[in-house]
């Protein structure tokens, strides 16, 4: 179990960001043996800053397309010196800053940081009144305002329906194409009540607010998460090293069923239950390391509840001899 820094505090915004299921990953990643990493989500630091505690020897990139993670990232070149390379770019780069066979493990976190959503500027939560942005990058694309006021009504659909699988979703598509043009678009709350509003309004038994499947569909859809999720995971199985782990966190049902289904596909199991490929027409190139997705503890979510949703799954990369059977 990793017993070093498991949370990870930065000024000006003293944020508090705590790694998700930490002791998990580090147990498969195996960072104490040393060894090159890679974390494609830098976020708070908190899982890079316990790869590169865990053995003096080893080396680490991480991404981040958050330009404010830029500020953070120089602590750590600080604190681990060359040990320690940051890229300023979405980790659908990965091809262009590595080589094949570079890593001994890579860890994609998928969660949105405690630095995004605590930020109102970010424009991530109906909590905090400000412009609603939402970009991961917000130097590129189109922010959630103008995606609300400009979209067509198949965007909306497919964000709404198929990325926050809102039920009640003819109603939200209608309610935000008849504010277009009041101004109740442009910010997060004033947005989340036109939404709360379509949907009936929050009552005393939910559990979450009724605008944050909305919201999650908007951020997932101006961001591109599935699609850069999907580009990105061959990425990395062509990064590993032969023997090399990849583990994933997802906190939503279409992110894991990606990672799911990449994962028994490389592992030469059938992708989901409707895949009628014979073994003969499937070929493995690792192992599926845990069955099932880890997630994290009782204790864990009691003492940090955006944990709640999280689920991990890790693949491990065949070695030569294991190839050479196959």
């Amino acid at each position: 179990m990793y017993c070093g820094t498991v949370e990870f505090v930065c000024s000006p915004s003293a944020v508090r960001h705590v790694p998700v299921l930490l002791d998990e990953c580090m147990g498969f990643l195996k960072p104490e043996n040393g060894g090159v990493f890679a974390d494609l989500t830098f976020g708070g630091g908190g899982h890079s800053r316990a790869i590169l505690e865990a053995n003096s020897e080893t080396q680490l990139l991480s991404f981040d397309c958050d330009p404010d993670a830029v500020e953070r990232s120089m602590v750590f070149k600080k604190d681990f010196s060359d040990r320690f390379q940051f890229h300023d770019g979405s980790f659908r780069e990965l091809d262009q800053v590595s080589s094949a066979n570079e890593f001994d493990g890579i860890l994609m976190d998928l969660g949105i940081s405690s630095f995004q959503l605590m930020e109102p500027e970010k424009g991530f939560s109906f909590r905090l009144d400000a412009p609603i942005d939402m970009r991961l990058d917000p130097r590129r694309g189109m922010s959630a305002a103008e995606f609300l006021e400009t979209a067509s009504e198949e965007s909306l659909v497919r964000a709404i329906r198929e990325y926050g699988e809102e039920r009640r979703w003819r109603r939200v598509v209608q309610a935000i194409i008849s504010a277009r043009g009041t101004g109740a678009l442009a910010r997060t709350m004033s947005a989340a009540e036109v939404v709360s509003g379509a949907v009936g309004g929050r009552h005393a038994r939910q559990r979450i607010h009724p605008a944050t499947k909305t919201f999650q569909g908007i951020r997932i859809a101006i961001n591109g998460e599935l699609e850069a999720l999907a580009v990105t995971l061959p990425q990395a199985f062509s990064a590993l090293k032969n023997g090399g782990v990849l583990a994933v966190i997802s906190f939503h049902s279409l992110e894991d069923r990606i990672v799911k289904r990449f994962m028994r596909k490389m592992a030469g199991r059938p992708e989901h239950k409707n895949d009628s490929r014979s073994m003969h027409d499937r070929t493995s190139h690792g192992k599926l390391v845990t069955t099932k997705a880890i997630i994290p503890s009782r204790e864990e979510v009691e003492s940090n509840p955006r944990s709640r949703s999280a689920r991990l799954r890790i693949f491990r990369k065949s070695k030569v001899e294991e190839m050479e059977e196959l």
